[in-house]
């Protein structure tokens, strides 16, 4: 089964670097919007192939969950750190369940 979710996610997290680069000029949302994105991609076609194989997407939103949430929480600024965060934290959350169910 896809995991549509997952995808979203990704696409989410690459296309917000991409609209930092085009908006500020920023060379590291760029970089980091497409690593991170990648690697939420690849996640999520893990758990596509095995739902028990969560580990990358889990730990690719736990560290944008965490990075992210550092960034809203020192500059109070919802867009883009905050709503990253937010979404970061819904995957952690989506994802971390499936340890205890089984």
């Amino acid at each position: 089964m896809t995991d549509i979710v997952g995808y979203g996610y990704a696409a989410v997290v690459a296309l917000g670097g991409i609209i930092g680069y085009v908006k500020a000029g920023s060379i590291m949302s760029l970089t980091a919007g497409l690593v991170f994105g990648g690697a939420a991609a690849f996640g999520a076609m893990q758990t596509s192939k095995n739902p028990a194989n969560y580990m990358i997407i889990l730990g690719t939103s736990f560290a944008l969950s965490c990075l992210m949430g550092y960034r809203y929480a020192n500059s109070g600024k919802f867009m883009p750190a905050g709503l990253v965060a937010a979404l970061s934290l819904m995957m952690v959350i989506r994802y971390g369940s499936r340890m205890y169910s089984a």
